[in-house]
């Protein structure tokens, strides 16, 4: 018992900074992956057909291949295959090519989202603005917006409550967020060998912060209540 109380602020200290790293992912994921999800929507139902075709297929594949495959290609192709490595060395890469990787995954799975919001509004609405003589733009941002938002909540919350979790997965490039900090623990590399319990003590640091996570689209959802 004794050992473990010298161990405890060691491993807290590594926990909170692989938890900054996480948080700082996931921030910058949804920065980056919203706006370019509602782009890539546009583009998938674009009449310029060559465009939605190009970009439909882009989002079955980004959608039909594990997130961890593309976090490999996005890391290692440019300088295995290219021999151009791009992302430079350290952990400042190694966290840019994971934003890239995860910021376009989620913008593929958020356009589907979108798209449905889009199309889920009734062809009512868009009649009904054009004979009051708005333009198209207007009926977007001034009427089907604000409805899509509305219907977006549910399923964009189950998304975001998965990226919480899938930072983790960033590890397989040796980014060093809150799973690598608690497995290292095992392997003995912070000076600490063959102790598990510090993986277990991540699991109240996603919890914590899902919970938070939760909470906040929760009132989020509450205040579009009124479009019901």
């Amino acid at each position: 018992m004794e050992l473990f109380w010298e161990q405890l602020p060691v491993v807290l200290n590594a926990l909170n900074s692989g938890f900054i790293q996480t948080l700082k992912l996931f921030f910058v994921t949804l920065i980056g992956a919203l706006p370019l999800g509602l782009l890539i929507a546009f583009g998938s139902m674009s009449r310029f057909k060559p465009l939605s075709w190009l970009t439909r297929f882009i989002v079955w594949i980004i959608r039909g291949t594990p997130l961890m495959i593309q976090l490999l290609i996005v890391y290692y192709f440019p300088g295995l295959v290219l021999d151009n490595p791009i992302w430079g060395g350290g952990e400042a890469g190694r966290f840019l090519a994971a934003s890239v990787a995860f910021i376009i995954n989620y913008a593929c799975y958020f356009s589907e989202i979108y798209r449905g919001g889009i199309q889920g509004v009734p062809v009512g609405q868009e009649e009904a603005g054009l004979v009051l003589g708005m333009k198209k733009s207007q009926i977007f941002f001034k009427v089907k917006l604000i409805q899509m938002v509305k219907r977006i909540v549910p399923p964009m919350s189950n998304e975001i409550i998965t990226l919480v979790k899938d930072t983790s997965l960033s590890r397989i490039i040796a980014f060093q967020e809150i799973i690598f900090a608690g497995q290292s623990f095992m392997t003995g590399s912070r000076g600490i060998r063959g102790v598990i319990w510090p993986l277990f003590f991540t699991a109240f640091y996603y919890l914590i912060w899902n919970g938070a996570v939760t909470l906040l689209l929760g009132k989020l959802e509450k205040k579009l209540d009124y479009f019901r």
